[in-house]
């Protein structure tokens, strides 16, 4: 029986590979411990920056450190996932997540916890790079952005999980405990996956391809791609420094303690979040079927359509804080499903790892890796609100760019590999 003949036996009616739904709820369900451990620092930030006596410049430089390693590992992760089996990869990834938040407990200055953010991002980066292309491997084109949204259902889930829990379990155990407690979910699923996840055949394009430095160069001339990522970047510029600086803001501007302002942001997270998830994720799978431009264009309007309820937030009376800020993220929370999905539909298959080690690169260097820090300086300076501010300019410019990508959108297939744009 030939490759393409076991392929389709393995394909069920809805052309996803057997074993897809398995992947997928493993997947994101590692994702969600994976938001869950990112937000929990942004949690406990202001007890970190009384023990050490921090200003905020340097509570920023944290998150910098972080996406430093994050950034650095990517290209090499992109290489090793268009080669080698991705699912052994995920869960030493996994597990090593899990070692370093149990070694917080040992973290006792400023600089290792520098260190220990670092070493997080490493881990962070293997996955956030081979998840997605695995999934891509289970799923035809079509299905993607419906796949992509789910997967990214974890972000706001395990953001507010990070709130909560993080705000929580330090204001009654220390913020150590937060970090130490999260590590368990971590190898519980990282176990899950290597039993019972299967790593899926690539398809006949990777089989057939020669990933070669033309066939890689050939990235910085795909126009829907590099729409996709720079968007997305500006986009991440954003989302980043709201999600590091806001319970911080309320504390500051609207009053809450530490232990009430994890409180309020999980519930707008989950519900706000996950609201603006699954709508983006309907909406652009329902214009997908008029146009591709869709996964580019849902991105664009929620990008957008945040600004305005973020300048209530930053400047607006007090009252409005709260619920200006659910608003705008469930705006903001539209295109995290789509965008994703665009930026795997606008690659060949044999370059799925490649491709998503840009985008990682291109968010986080462009993106959360300077924006806390600059927000953190700006604070310094002024004041958070007008730190916030700057989140405003990189919201609109994410929503030029997306508009202007809309032209590039490849066309849709209901192929589990990847069609080479044109």
């Amino acid at each position: 029986m030939s490759t393409a003949e076991v392929r389709s036996t393995l394909r069920s009616k809805s052309g996803a590979v057997a074993g897809a739904t398995t992947a997928l709820v493993l997947l994101t369900a590692m994702n969600f411990v994976n938001y869950l451990d990112r937000y929990i620092l942004p949690a406990v930030q202001e007890q970190i920056k009384h023990e050490f006596t921090l200003t905020d410049n340097q509570i920023g430089s944290l998150t910098l450190w972080f996406m430093v390693a994050y950034v650095c590992v990517s290209p090499v992760t992109g290489w090793a996932g268009d080669r080698f089996p991705r699912k052994p990869m995920i869960v030493v990834a996994a597990l090593g997540i899990a070692a370093m938040n149990f070694l917080t407990a040992h973290v006792h200055g400023y600089a290792e916890l520098n260190f220990r953010h670092a070493a997080l991002g490493v881990g962070e980066a293997c996955f956030g790079i081979f998840a997605p292309a695995l999934l891509a491997d289970f799923y035809p084109e079509s299905k993607r952005n419906k796949v992509m949204t789910i997967f990214n259902i974890a972000l706001p889930v395990g953001a507010a999980a990070g709130y909560e829990a993080g705000a929580w379990v330090a204001a009654h155990h220390g913020w150590r405990m937060s970090f130490i407690a999260s590590a368990v979910p971590g190898v519980l699923v990282a176990l899950l996956i290597l039993f019972f996840m299967r790593e899926p055949q690539r398809t006949g394009a990777v089989e057939k391809a020669k990933t070669d430095k033309a066939t890689v160069l050939s990235l910085a001339k795909n126009k829907a791609y590099l729409s996709s990522i720079f968007g997305y970047a500006a986009v991440t510029f954003s989302l980043g420094g709201i999600s590091w600086w806001m319970p911080s803001f309320l504390h500051r501007e609207a009053g809450y303690s530490i232990e009430a302002a994890g409180a309020i942001m999980g519930p707008i997270i989950v519900v706000a979040g996950l609201g603006g998830t699954a709508l983006g994720g309907w909406l652009a799978q329902w214009w997908s079927k008029k146009t591709p431009k869709a996964l580019y264009l849902v991105p664009a309007l929620s990008a957008a359509l945040t600004i305005i309820p973020a300048v209530v937030c930053f400047f607006g009376p007090q009252r409005m804080i709260v619920p200006s800020l659910a608003t705008a993220v469930f705006f903001i929370f539209l295109g995290t499903g789509p965008v994703n999905a665009a930026t795997l539909n606008a690659v060949p298959a044999n370059l799925r790892a490649t491709a998503m080690a840009g985008q990682l690169f291109a968010i986080h260097v462009l993106g959360d890796m300077p924006s806390s820090k600059v927000i953190g300086m700006i604070s310094d300076a002024s004041n958070l609100r007008i730190g916030m501010a700057v989140t405003l300019i990189a919201f609109a410019v994410g929503a030029v760019i997306f508009f202007i990508g809309a032209r590039f959108a490849p066309s849709l297939t209901d192929n589990v590999e990847a069609a080479i744009p044109a």
